[in-house]
């Protein structure tokens, strides 16, 4: 999809990774011009945080672009710093609103375990930009 040029209506992409019971899902819906991203995951997929970001030129550099969050978590849940770090980098990668839910929920996981759904996060937000990048020509 080019972002430049946006889809008519309505078109989503889904990817998933998984290793082993540490799993994730992104579904991405393109609506018009505006990006709406749901990424879920372990034993419990749920609404844990929800970030919407806008682009913007960088502050440091104003040739490149950048983007801004505001994020809404829910009591108790710990999404909002993934929900915003993928909201503003498909925001200033893509050039468009992006709206990030996301929850996800492993029973008893532990520290090593988080570490590795951090990396996971990060391969899931770079499979996301490859797929919805403009292509080059």
């Amino acid at each position: 999809m080019n972002p430049s040029q946006p889809p008519s209506g309505v078109s989503t992409l889904e990817l998933s990774l998984e290793r082993g019971r540490l799993g994730l899902k992104a579904q991405a819906i393109w609506a018009g011009e505006d990006l709406m991203v749901l990424i879920t995951g372990g034993d419990r997929p749920h609404l844990g945080a929800v970030a919407a970001a806008t682009p913007r030129a960088s502050l440091s550099n104003p040739e490149r672009n950048s983007a801004t969050a505001s994020v809404l978590t829910y009591v108790g849940h710990k999404e909002d710093g993934p929900a915003k770090h993928i909201a503003e980098a498909l925001a200033a990668a893509l050039n468009t609103k992006v709206i990030v839910a996301a929850g996800m929920h492993w029973e008893d996981v532990t520290q090593a375990e988080l570490d590795h759904i951090a990396n996971l996060l990060t391969e899931l937000q770079q499979k996301l930009l490859a797929e919805l990048q403009p292509i080059s020509v």
